[in-house]
């Protein structure tokens, strides 16, 4: 089952509902984490909060960060 997160669907579907709200997600997690999750619309597999509290996405094979906030739904054709 595919999962999508409620920014990805205010954004670009907005007659879905989203599955979780990466905010959320990230307010739970500790300065330092990474946490595997999947968010089909914008095509990451986790989320990282590096030392400094900084927020990042994870894409592709190499596990690139990119940061929350210039993500977009075809970031992850950038990474493979």
């Amino acid at each position: 089952m595919a999962d999508f997160s409620k920014q990805y669907c205010e954004k670009y579907d907005p007659d879905m509902t989203g599955d979780f709200d990466i905010d959320e997600v990230f307010d739970e997690m500790p300065i330092s984490s990474f946490k595997p999750i999947i968010c089909e619309g914008f095509g990451f597999f986790g989320l990282h909060k590096d030392d400094d509290g900084k927020r990042y996405c994870l894409f592709g094979d190499d596990w690139a960060h990119i940061p929350y906030e210039e993500i977009t739904d075809e970031t992850h054709l950038k990474y493979k």
